[in-house]
């Protein structure tokens, strides 16, 4: 029956069909519609210090694992590390309900090979502002990854599963957080919060805010800001979506330099994603942190 299909294919990515529609995807962005509204209810919830301090804490959770993570270890390996610490890396990638690592990668690594021209489904240049900013993830064409852009990290089976099953993260996370809430109602009242409180504002309302900041460096970064460095695109540094997304918005250095770890170049481009995994590298979590040559900074920055 269609409409059984319709819920596998929200747990189970291999159930959804290839296809080469632009088109919305409707009956699967569902739950990305849901979680929209859901942010609405922080009305109906109300408000506690202890919600709006695990919203900012779980937002920046979220934001140093997509930027230390999806985009700097599984998209551009701009550092090493073990196997276990791959998977955990992978895992809280995950809980920032933007896909599988597999999939964000991929797509990633086929933005820089065509950043703004036709073929870059991410650019605001070629497809407008909306296309750009989530669009293009919510069409048909673009739910699977091309697999060719990303066979270094597909041969590990655990990250292949985590990729396939990614929305089941997502439920178990939020979830957990829900659960979390009850804890903190029952054990410690004095928080004044509840599982549903916890979870408008650690799950719907942090997950919104982190997605749209993620897709602002797709999107306005790439017309707003300033380019230092003389690529053939449009990607801009701004300082705003810099500080929002913890190192992302120093998105001209990133393109002339993507295999860098380091996306502030100098000391006053704050960069707290780096900073983070300059001190994991110290905890010998990571190593060989890339980092930019003294001859990329001068060429702009003297």
């Amino acid at each position: 029956m269609k409409w059984l299909r319709v819920i596998v294919s929200w747990f189970d990515n291999t159930a959804v069909p290839k296809q080469a529609e632009e088109s919305i995807d409707w009956t699967r962005v569902i739950p990305f519609i849901a979680m929209h509204l859901g942010c609405l209810a922080v009305f109906w919830v109300g408000f506690s210090p202890f919600a709006l301090i695990l919203a900012l804490s779980l937002y920046g959770i979220r934001i140093f694992s997509i930027g230390a993570f999806y985009h700097r270890y599984f998209s551009h390996k701009s550092y090493e590390t073990n196997r276990f610490w791959q998977f955990i890396f992978a895992l809280l990638g995950m809980t920032a309900i933007q896909r599988g690592p597999l999939w964000w990668a991929a797509h990633h690594r086929h933005h820089h090979q065509h950043s703004d021209k036709p073929d870059d489904s991410h650019s605001m240049l070629q497809h407008g502002f909306w296309w750009s900013h989530m669009g293009w993830f919510l069409s048909k064409r673009h739910f699977h990854y091309p697999a060719d852009k990303i066979k270094d990290f597909s041969k590990f089976p655990e990250i292949c599963l985590l990729d396939r099953f990614d929305s089941v993260i997502a439920i178990t996370y939020g979830a957990l957080i829900y659960g979390f809430g009850v804890l903190c109602q029952y054990k410690w009242p004095h928080l004044n919060t509840s599982g549903l409180q916890c979870f408008i504002w650690g799950y719907c309302l942090s997950t919104i805010c982190a997605h749209h900041v993620t897709f602002c460096i797709n999107s306005l970064t790439h017309f707003f800001g300033k380019s230092v460095y003389p690529t053939k695109d449009g990607s801009k540094n701004h300082w705003l979506l810099a500080l929002l997304t913890f190192g992302e918005g120093w998105h001209n250095n990133h393109h002339f330099y993507p295999i860098s770890a380091r996306q502030g170049f100098v000391w006053w481009q704050i960069d707290l994603t780096y900073y983070g995994l300059w001190l994991m590298e110290k905890l010998h979590i990571i190593r060989n942190l890339k980092r930019p040559p003294a001859r990329v900074v001068a060429q702009a920055y003297h």
